[in-house]
């Protein structure tokens, strides 16, 4: 769904990173300015995905960015878009992160506020964290290991911030009723976070999880001091631990970040901190953000989830422009959450009916034709560990199987088909273009589809992941998307399939699936030391959610990037599956 920084102390550090000479060697102006119809020479295609393009240790500039939503929060405990997880290491520091390195290196987490990796029990069941000397936020006062205990205290809260993971909720020794720092006001949660002194951090788990490390890289670590606290309001104002601070915020319009002087780089070895400014844009047309990133009014489409099918037009037959553009394959998955709390879709029949009507080249086409992925049959992309091959709901060419459909549909007491409801995100015409072309497919078979259209922002807090308007609304069908947490089974799957992430209150990252079998698998993967054993499993989590037809796989994705004019350290890595913001810098 929705979901780690970069470089350096000194510009000699920056340079020995890039692999560039201590002495100063740098690219020239990454412009595409050559003649027309023509690459200029530096820009080459898929230039980020094998290393870091136009390399710069060079200060100053503003980077531009646009949004064609909002984000779900700019609060660290509310966010769980994957751009925005990008985005707000520079505003804000975790326990861990995921540095600014091209490739798998991106994806392997190391220390940022904390000094060093955990320190995990021989058990794995406690991880202790010691933090770097002399951290500040931007009023200078010290960030304390309260301030993290406090953090993650509040994002255990779900009714008040509905958005973001709920692992730590999930694996931590919360005492029994605590309901976060605003409900259990002064209540001690020492048996899940202990602070036993200013600098140390100390985590008891109920259960051993050895990759414990993954989920302090992940925003709900980043410290909150608890006298700044407004709750609902902080994200108007989040107090920066990072190097960037906002100058202003506007909720819906857009904001502005600027130098956070009282960010020491001594503290933070992965941050370079290049441009002075970012200026971020929100509820901006897509197809008007295309237009910018290739006139070079505009540096970074900040979702990143690549440009819109008319700009493909344009992009794809000039040599120019696409020499500007990297299509990574993701570890993402977009697809369609079948909904069973919906008649007649609690019937497996009618669910499994779906399957086979449905013509995935419409999701092909949706996102661009084969620029923006290939047809998938089951959850796991073929990169995460724990992939096995799966096709329960064979069609030829992935484009159905009526027959198939017909019977499976008179099995359900439906023979005629039936009529449900379809969300998507308003503002994401490639979201709106699957269900379009669903609602076409579906229609061959007597299943009447009416396509609802809800605001990127509130998408999962207020309508698709709330279960009672799901119901209400009568939403068979949501369009959804997934992208892996940390590149494993459990970081990609789990979120996504496991029940117990259901929040009724609204928030649910997993929209459709409700299996007891599946919760109990993953807690056997916690247990399972064996490597081999816990891929096996995820395979089988895989399986038995596409046996209950509770997902329509989509595709899984690739995304078309292009890079705005004048980037330096422009990267794509694993561990954000788009440009790394944290690295860049601009001339």
């Amino acid at each position: 769904m929705r979901r780690k920084p970069a470089l350096a102390v000194s510009a000699v550090t920056v340079a020995l990173a890039l692999g560039l000479s201590a002495c100063g060697g740098t690219s020239t102006t990454p412009q595409s300015s050559g003649e027309p119809g023509q690459p200029a020479a530096q820009d080459k295609a898929d230039a980020a995905l094998t290393g870091v393009f136009n390399p710069s240790t060079k200060k100053g500039g503003t980077i531009k960015l646009a949004n064609s939503g909002d984000w779900d929060s700019l609060d660290p405990a509310d966010t769980y878009y994957g751009y925005s997880w990008n985005f707000i290491r520079l505003y804000g520091r975790a326990l861990t992160m995921f540095p600014g390195k091209p490739g798998a290196e991106g994806a392997k987490p190391v220390p940022d506020l904390a000094k060093e990796l955990g320190k995990p029990s021989e058990d794995f069941k406690t991880w202790t964290y010691t933090l770097r000397d002399g951290l500040k936020y931007e009023d200078g006062t010290p960030i304390t290991a309260k301030d993290v205990a406090y953090g993650v205290a509040r994002s255990y809260d779900r009714e008040t911030f509905p958005n973001g993971p709920t692992y730590l909720n999930e694996l931590l020794n919360w005492p029994k009723d605590y309901k976060g720092p605003y409900k259990s006001k002064g209540a001690d949660f020492s048996s899940a976070i202990e602070t036993p002194d200013d600098k140390t951090v100390v985590f008891h788990l109920k259960q051993p999880f050895s990759g414990f490390d993954y989920l302090t890289q992940m925003s709900v670590t980043m410290p909150v001091p608890e006298a700044k606290d407004t709750g609902t309001k902080y994200q108007e104002h989040v107090i920066s631990s990072g190097p960037y601070k906002f100058e202003k915020n506007e909720i819906g319009k857009g904001f502005t970040l600027v130098r956070n002087d009282q960010w020491d780089p001594a503290t933070d070895p992965n941050r370079p901190a290049l441009p002075d400014r970012y200026e971020v844009s929100t509820n901006v047309n897509a197809d008007d953000i295309d237009n910018r990133l290739i006139s070079g009014d505009l540096h970074v489409a900040v979702e990143g989830t690549g440009v819109q099918p008319a700009a493909l037009s344009k992009i794809l037959p000039d040599p120019a422009l696409k020499a500007r553009t990297d299509n990574p394959t993701l570890q993402r998955l977009w697809y369609t959450s079948i909904n069973p709390t919906v008649k007649p879709l609690d019937n497996k029949d009618c669910r499994i009916a779906i399957q086979y009507a449905a013509d995935k080249t419409g999701y092909v086409a949706a996102y661009g034709g084969t620029t923006g992925g290939e047809i998938a049959t089951s959850l796991l992309p073929p990169g995460i560990p724990g992939y096995q091959k799966i096709d329960l709901y064979p069609s030829p060419e992935g484009k159905g199987d009526l027959n198939k459909a017909k019977e499976h549909l008179a099995k359900c007491g439906q023979p005629n088909g039936f009529e449900t409801n379809i969300s998507y995100r308003a503002e994401r015409d490639k979201e709106k273009k699957t269900a379009e072309a669903l609602k076409e497919s579906l229609a061959r078979v007597g299943i009447n589809v009416t396509l609802k259209p809800y605001p990127l922002k509130d998408y999962f807090s207020l309508y698709a992941g709330k279960p009672s308007f799901v119901v209400k609304e009568k939403l068979g069908l949501a369009i959804n998307g997934w992208g892996s947490d940390w590149p494993d089974g459990y970081g990609f799957l789990q979120q996504m399939t496991d029940s117990r992430v259901i929040r009724e209150s609204g928030g649910s990252s997993n929209l459709s699936v409700r299996i007891p079998e599946v919760d109990k698998m993953f807690d056997q993967a916690l247990q399972e030391a064996d490597t081999a054993k816990r891929e096996q499993l995820y395979a089988a989590i895989d399986k038995r959610v596409m046996e209950e037809s509770v997902i329509l796989p989509g595709i899984v994705a690739k995304s078309l990037l292009i890079r705005g004019k004048g980037l330096t350290n422009v990267m794509v890595n694993d561990g954000q599956q788009m440009y790394d913001y944290v690295a860049m810098g601009v001339q």
